[in-house]
């Protein structure tokens, strides 16, 4: 077996995850409690890709809408689509990270690092421009630790005999949101 159809063979962990963290997150109001290091905050913001279907056949679906509602990405769980790629905001502390996660190979696109202090007017410093880039560094690194420590937790309630649980009450927010929805364009 080669490396793509290894990638497309185990997708589906991907989509698992950010399915699972978007519920995680909206279970709590946005905070999300990872063991050890406290509470970080978790915002699926407007931008959602899904997809239906696999191969050749496989279809995708682009939502948008505000960070509150997602409703086109809602309605498409309920009807089966999967979660391929989303716009999160990820916060801990007095650091915030935007950035989009593609599921397939848990790929970062689109970071957007948090604000640091201003640069000083002709930076021909050597060493200021070395601390900013290290500062950087840092930074990206903290948000891939922080991925890393959720998709631990994912994949410790994955493998365990609480998933069972677990994937009920998923259903269960995924329907309620998805009816939830369906109601509300019906009314309109």
């Amino acid at each position: 077996m080669d490396l793509v159809d290894l990638i497309a063979e185990k997708r589906f962990i991907g989509q698992e995850f950010l399915t699972w963290l978007w519920w995680k997150s909206e279970e709590r109001g946005g905070s999300v409690e990872l063991p050890g290091q406290g509470d970080i905050t978790v915002v699926f913001e407007k931008h959602m890709l899904l997809e239906y279907g696999e191969g050749e056949s496989s279809q995708k679906c682009i939502c948008s809408g505000l960070q509150s509602e997602l409703k086109e990405a809602r309605t498409g769980l309920v009807m089966g689509k999967k979660v391929e790629q989303a716009r999160i905001q990820l916060a801990q502390n007095d650091y915030e990270w935007n950035f989009t996660m593609a599921a397939a190979v848990m790929e970062f696109r689109n970071v957007k690092l948090p604000k640091t202090g201003p640069a000083q007017e002709g930076g021909d410093n050597p060493e200021e421009q070395e601390g900013m880039i290290l500062e950087r560094i840092f930074l990206f690194e903290e948000l891939v630790r922080l991925v890393q420590a959720l998709f631990r937790l994912f994949l410790e309630v994955r493998v365990s005999k609480s998933w069972q649980d677990e994937l009920v009450r998923i259903r269960a927010w995924v329907h309620s949101r998805g009816q939830m929805t369906v109601t509300n364009e019906q009314d309109s």
